[in-house]
Order: C-alpha cells, then sequence, then structure tokens
C-alpha cells in the first residue's frame, strides 16, 4: 500500500514562518516522522511539496494507479481553488485534508475549504501530528 502527501505553497517554509502559528517543526521533520510511522504500519509513502497549484494536481492524477489513499494540505489553495478540488474528487482515492494551524479559529476566509467536502475527514489545529493520525486512519480505513 502506498499512501501519496502532498504539502501545498509555503509549507516548504515550516520551522521559519510564523511558529507561533505553525509551529517550528521543519517540513523536513514532518516528512521524516511520515516515513518513520509508515514503516511501522507496513506501508510506503510518497511525499511531495509544491508552491504551484497545477503541479499538485498532476501529481494527485499520477496517483491514481500507484496509491491508495491520500494526505494533503493544501495551505492556501484551501480557500481558493476549486481545481484542486476538482481532482481530489476526480481521482477517487480517500483523501484526508491536514492544517497545522485550527483553521476555523483564525481569520474568517480560512474557515472555508474547498476540498473538505470531497475529502473524507479534515484534522486541524493539532500541528505536524495531525499528520501521523491522517496517516493512521488512512490506513486503517484502507485496510
Amino acid at each position: 500500500m502506498r499512501i501519496l502527501v502532498l504539502h501545498g505553497p509555503n509549507l516548504n517554509l515550516l520551522g521559519r514562518r510564523e511558529p507561533e502559528v505553525y509551529g517550528k517543526t521543519t517540513l523536513a521533520e514532518i516528512d521524516a516522522r511520515l516515513l518513520e510511522r509508515a514503516a511501522e504500519l507496513g506501508v510506503s509513502l510518497e511525499s511531495h511539496q509544491s508552491n504551484h497549484e497545477g503541479v499538485l494536481i498532476d501529481l494527485l492524477h499520477a496517483a491514481m494507479d500507484r496509491c491508495g489513499g491520500v494526505i494533503i494540505n493544501p495551505g492556501g489553495l484551501t480557500h481558493t481553488s476549486v481545481a484542486l478540488r476538482d481532482a481530489i474528487s476526480s481521482i477517487g482515492l480517500p483523501t484526508i485534508e491536514v492544517h497545522l494551524s485550527n483553521v476555523h479559529q483564525r481569520e474568517a476566509f480560512r474557515r472555508s475549504s474547498y476540498v473538505a467536502d470531497v475529502c473524507v475527514a479534515q484534522i486541524a489545529g493539532l500541528g505536524a501530528r495531525g499528520y501521523e493520525l491522517a496517516l493512521e486512519a488512512l490506513v486503517e480505513r484502507l485496510r
């Protein structure tokens, strides 16, 4: 079983960008911990970060034939991208939306997610641990 993990725009700056909001954990640290947890669960993991909407969409399309599910933190595209929402819907893979911060306690525009209705779950506000919980939940769902 292979799981695709996608990190959207600006997540490459984790650890330096607004640590009071997003924490001090870097993206490399998140990915390393996810790889460890995936090995413990007996699954393989593929992780990508892009600041470009089209790249994320292409990665989702490519996952159709090689992955069992997706974990995605769309970053700011959560609140703006119908195209990303349509890509998630089109591939037919169970997808979990993850946010480091609690988007429901932030600015009003962050409370709306274009991808939530095509995801099987949303995890928000648990920091880097949210990714691990998403992985565990997705693997359980797929088994």
